[in-house]
């Protein structure tokens, strides 16, 4: 009996009567990657796999288990594993810290390069378009990316505190310096951009939940 993962997910594909191409498209990948797979000239990773066992109605067990023969594939699969882990948090990362630095470029710009009536414009469009267009793209790559599962939709409320800062940091203070008054944030600033990010991760919910639902659909028509 072979072991090695290459004449395993070979044996998979036949016994279901899929060609190289067809397994390519429904995993989104070349064909001659799943040559090479099977050739062990490279390997999966381990999202490929778990595809592959669905795609091929086989057990992860008996992709996976094996012999000493495995022992090298094992070690690619902990590396690679622990790569796509990197890349998603990584991404994570990536993605608040551009939204945090769209929001301090603003205030920077406000403060520091405008003045008067250009200030208030600025203000106006930083508030009603730049912030709320930043927000809901990013609020839409979490959903489509189910970043941190459903702990994602605490985000809305981070959305919505960094919402009410940007009104507070421009309009409030500015009007408590021109009018030596203190006014208090405006917590309904908290609910309008807590309510834009959430239509954002909403519609990056059902943009993943289709894109799955397709690929579903293509597994089944083979």
């Amino acid at each position: 009996m072979e072991h090695d993962i290459g004449c395993k997910i070979k044996a998979a594909r036949i016994e279901k009567k899929l060609t190289q191409e067809q397994v390519a498209e429904l995993l989104g990948v070349s064909r001659q990657t799943i040559s090479n797979w099977e050739n062990e000239k490279s390997y999966p990773d381990i999202i490929s796999v778990i595809k592959m066992s669905e795609c091929y109605d086989v057990s992860l067990d008996y992709l996976l288990k094996g012999e000493e023969k495995m022992k090298s594939y094992y070690d690619y699969l902990e590396e690679s594993t622990n790569v796509v882990k990197s890349n998603i948090n990584r991404n994570k990362i990536v993605t608040i810290l551009s939204y945090l630095l769209i929001w301090a470029s603003a205030m920077i710009v406000f403060w520091f390069f405008t003045s008067g009536s250009d200030a208030m414009g600025y203000s106006l469009m930083f508030l009603w378009f730049i912030l709320p267009v930043t927000t809901f793209i990013v609020s839409v790559i979490i959903g489509k990316n189910n970043f941190w599962g459903k702990g994602k939709w605490a985000f809305t409320l981070f959305f919505g505190v960094m919402y009410m800062l940007a009104e507070y940091g421009t309009f409030k203070i500015a009007n408590n310096i021109t009018f030596n008054k203190l006014n208090s944030p405006d917590l309904g600033m908290i609910v309008a951009g807590a309510i834009i990010s959430a239509i954002g991760m909403l519609a990056g919910s059902l943009w993943n939940k289709k894109r799955h639902n397709q690929k579903n659909k293509s597994q089944e028509k083979y």
